[in-house]
């Protein structure tokens, strides 16, 4: 399976910042140390083309961006400091979901060992989020004929706020968000389908609730599906509040990837958020995405053995 990844990823952030920044090189440490992933299934990225992200983010929004024009109160509400090296940052991380997305496309299956920064809106960026990188990649294969339809299934601890509300007008993508119900943000946006779950809730009521609901996301067709595979969700995260155990995320990442390659649609893995004790135990919580997703290739590849 094809994992995007580049060593831009991670950048210097200021002393004891609450963005686990360095999740992501240890993230591609540990696949690559377990052997999950080979050096060959690595592929960088290029920086996302202003152009494309003129797809989404406003001109205004993208002008502050490049040229270091976000005020303090902006820089506050984002949560990061603005820096040339985070604005590069940010286009390699966009740049590498939709190379995923496209490696999805040929492949069926692939990952950014990044992405998923669903609160940055058309014109501004919060949350630690500073450009839609999801919607970038949607809009743009959408713009080129790749897909015709897209379905998001946002399972961070947070709603995907930005993604829904750049999608609502946009009746070819399906926006499904399940957070939690007392969580960031205050003011949540509409999605196609959001699932508010109350606090404390445990791998049974989730998986339940994911399994009664991930149908309805599915039916109405999609060429692609991105998944925002949030471990922020899980027991003792500082901003998660959910309850779910290492062995619940594990299976809520089984039921997604089975249930939508099984139909035959791509799809394309970002990580989202995940605020565990340390750096390290965020990147394990992450990890289960890709070992579950290589695991179900090679289940599907022993599968086609045998039929031969």
């Amino acid at each position: 399976m094809k994992c995007i990844y580049h060593p831009g990823y991670h950048v210097a952030l200021p002393a004891g910042h609450a963005f686990p920044i360095s999740k992501y090189p240890l993230l591609k440490d540990q696949l690559l140390a377990e052997g999950v992933l080979a050096r060959g299934d690595i592929l960088e990225p290029e920086p996302i083309a202003m152009e494309d992200l003129g797809l989404v983010h406003t001109q205004e929004y993208l002008r502050k961006l490049q040229s270091s024009g976000l005020s303090a109160a902006e820089q506050r509400r984002l949560g990061l400091p603005w820096s040339d090296a985070l604005w590069r940052r940010s286009r390699l991380a966009a740049g590498g979901t939709l190379r995923a997305a496209r490696a999805a496309l040929a492949d069926g299956l692939a990952a950014n060992l990044a992405g998923g920064t669903h609160h940055a809106f058309a014109d501004h960026g919060e949350g630690f989020c500073v450009l839609n990188d999801v919607a970038v990649a949607i809009c743009k294969l959408r713009a080129e004929g790749a897909i015709r339809r897209a379905a998001v299934i946002d399972l961070d601890v947070h709603q995907g706020n930005g993604t829904a509300e750049i999608f609502e007008p946009v009746d070819e993508v399906f926006t499904f968000s399940m957070h939690g119900e007392r969580n960031y943000p205050l003011k949540k946006m509409r999605s196609n389908l959001d699932v508010p779950m109350r606090d404390g809730t445990g791998d049974a009521e989730y998986l339940d609730a994911l399994e009664r609901h991930l149908p309805a996301v599915l039916e109405a067709g999609t060429d692609i599906a991105f998944y925002l595979a949030g471990v922020d969700v899980a027991a003792g995260d500082r901003y998660g509040k959910l309850a779910l155990t290492e062995d619940g995320i594990r299976r809520r990442d089984r039921l997604i990837i089975e249930a939508v390659c099984d139909r035959g649609v791509p799809l394309t893995i970002v990580l989202a958020g995940g605020y565990a004790a340390t750096r390290a135990r965020t990147a394990e919580l992450h990890a289960h995405a890709i070992r579950e997703a290589v695991a179900y290739e090679n289940r599907i590849s022993t599968r086609s053995l045998h039929l031969v």
